[in-house]
């Protein structure tokens, strides 16, 4: 009989988590209903899957390619974690033209990574329509990929409020991008309140990526106001991908890393969500905190 692998193990084990949250149900026992690092979620009505937890390549970024990742890490060391995070089980690639990881993801794929079996996001600095148009296809080239599966405005901030109207070419120019098939999504990241309020009504946002963990650390507002918003994008059928879990490591959420995870597995509104890790040891920390998390009682 051939080994099994950890994908394999992982697989094996949904059918059984499945059949038990079924069975605890019948009993009157607590039912597993928080996702693992390694479910697989669909965003919203796109239609789009991948892993609950994804890996995020932009952990404090400083500048146009300037990251802990890239300044702390050889390039070799990038594209290891990117494929050890596959191995694991970790589908969602979360990157940036900004964070300068196009580069990294591309060889992971090259030597090991199956395209069809990852979901790759990516962002756009740019905010003029004819460059979001080339950034568009200077990624595809980068990544080595016909399509990519979501691309979102990068980092709405102040004095972008009214990005649906503001915005309108930039976002037109990801629309045409969709409808010739170069990417499969659009959407948005956001950095101020006001841009986030805007998402749930927007028909053309499918994906929104939202800063949110339970202790207001690096958030666009309180919890108490981000939460129902997100809830608000989950009803009308945007992707909701969350950032910041762990405060982009404040030490003061890190040390609470526990219970921000179960603060976030416990949102129905949150399709999926990405952390930056610098080793193999970090992720794997998470992915069995995580593990534990949806195994606990309410």
């Amino acid at each position: 009989m051939a080994a099994i692998t950890r994908r394999d193990f992982l697989g094996y084990s949904a059918g059984a988590v499945a059949a038990t949250a079924f069975t605890a149900g019948r009993t009157g026992h607590a039912a597993l209903v928080r996702p693992r690092a390694t479910d697989v979620r669909t965003l919203g009505n796109t239609g789009i899957q991948c892993s609950y937890l994804g890996i995020g390549t932009g952990i404090r970024g400083s500048g146009p390619g300037i990251t802990r990742l890239t300044l702390e890490l050889t390039g070799n060391a990038i594209v290891e974690l990117l494929e050890y995070a596959y191995a694991q089980g970790v589908t969602y690639f979360d990157l940036a033209d900004r964070y300068g990881s196009h580069h990294h993801a591309r060889l992971a794929l090259n030597r090991s990574v199956p395209r069809d079996k990852v979901m790759l996001l990516s962002k756009v600095w740019s905010r003029e329509a004819t460059q979001v148009k080339n950034d568009v296809e200077r990624f595809r080239e980068e990544l080595d990929t016909d399509c990519i599966d979501v691309v979102l405005l990068h980092c709405l901030r102040q004095g972008e409020e009214d990005w649906p109207e503001t915005l309108k070419p930039a976002m037109d120019a990801l629309a045409d991008a969709k409808a010739k098939g170069h990417i499969k999504a659009h959407g948005v990241s956001c950095h101020i309140l006001p841009a986030l309020e805007r998402v749930a009504d927007e028909p053309w946002c499918d994906v929104a990526l939202v800063r949110i963990n339970p202790f207001n650390v690096n958030m666009d507002g309180p919890v108490e106001k981000i939460v129902p918003i997100m809830q608000r994008m989950h009803d009308a059928g945007k992707g909701v991908l969350g950032m910041k879990i762990l405060g982009e490591g404040a030490p003061e959420v890190v040390a609470k890393m526990d219970e921000s995870l179960r603060f976030a597995a416990d949102l129905k509104c949150l399709d999926a969500m990405t952390i930056g890790f610098m080793s193999k040891t970090e992720l794997d920390d998470v992915v069995t905190r995580l593990e534990n998390v949806s195994t606990a009682r309410s």
